[in-house]
């Protein structure tokens, strides 16, 4: 009963799908719009570091993931800052999540095929249940790593801030003006924070924009509230040097000791797992040793 009725339901839904191709589709204004923003993405996703790491199929793949999305109405726009951080494109990410989900649903029928060819019978129903649930399971994988990546490297990008601050100060100090000393304290530091901060700084200097406002539409791309309020002090004391100077240390300062007090939270988060672990290896112990024991009074 169960096999005709996930055979119908899928005889029904190819048959759906096949008429449903066979009509006409009315170019809508929503579809067009979405589809010239994807052309827009397009042209600007072949500059990104990461483009020739992707391979045609998924990006084909992912223009039509993406293209569906915005005819919805879905934008994402958490996930995009989180994508733009990382120098991967939308497209790529969205197709790896659908692949990852298709993998997921094939694995257990796969294992069901070779559990049969090995003579061991499976229940029907119970490869559909698990593919669903390891397609599910599949398609999270990448939110959960992109977490992880993300946090890891605005992390690094708020560490890197604090030295930055430093460096404008001490240009300060040295007597140069507020974009002459952002500029100079970009081209000291290394990695690829500063190197994000010395391009958007140069974008600005050719498309003329202040410093300040190419600092803070960085701090909104990336989504790191210490570079937008970075820009927001800048764009209030940018005539007092005096003013900047003492701003600029003060948050290097106040940067430094959220850094230490995370750091200490990590410490002891890992302390307690350790705990933990030393804890269930002790339990283990006491059991191996105390089993025999158990076993001989079973057998009494």
């Amino acid at each position: 009963m169960t096999a005709a009725v996930v055979l119908g339901a899928v005889a029904g839904l190819g048959l759906f799908l096949f008429i449903y191709g066979l009509v006409p589709q009315r170019r809508t204004l929503t579809r067009r719009i979405a589809e010239f923003d994807l052309a827009s993405a397009v042209r600007t996703s072949v500059r990104r570091p990461g483009a020739g790491r992707e391979s045609a199929f998924s990006r084909r793949l992912g223009a039509g993931i993406v293209r569906f999305c915005a005819e919805q109405g879905w934008q994402f726009p958490s996930l995009r800052g989180d994508l733009r951080l990382t120098s991967r494109s939308l497209e790529n990410f969205l197709a790896t999540k659908v692949l990852l989900a298709l993998f997921g649903l094939l694995f257990a029928p796969l294992l069901t095929a070779l559990a049969a060819i090995a003579g061991i019978r499976v229940p029907f129903a119970a490869p559909v249940w698990v593919g669903l649930l390891f397609a599910a399971v599949f398609f999270f994988l990448p939110d959960l790593e992109l977490r992880g990546k993300v946090g890891r490297m605005r992390r690094d990008f708020r560490h890197a801030i604090g030295s930055f601050l430093d460096l404008v100060a001490m240009n300060l100090s040295g007597g140069r003006g507020v974009p002459e000393a952002l500029m100079a304290a970009s081209e000291i530091g290394t990695g690829w924070a500063f190197g994000r901060i010395r391009e958007a700084l140069a974008n600005a200097r050719m498309t003329g924009l202040t410093p300040w406002q190419a600092l803070g539409a960085l701090g909104e791309e990336i989504q790191v509230d210490e570079l937008r309020d970075l820009a927001s002090a800048l764009g209030l004391v940018a005539d007092d040097g005096a003013k900047v100077r003492e701003s600029l240390t003060s948050r290097a300062a106040s940067l430094r000791r959220r850094e230490l007090a995370d750091l200490q939270g990590q410490a002891g988060e890992r302390s307690q797992s350790m705990l933990v672990a030393q804890m269930v290896l002790c339990l283990a112990f006491l059991i191996f040793l105390i089993y025999p024991a158990i076993q001989t009074l079973i057998g009494v």
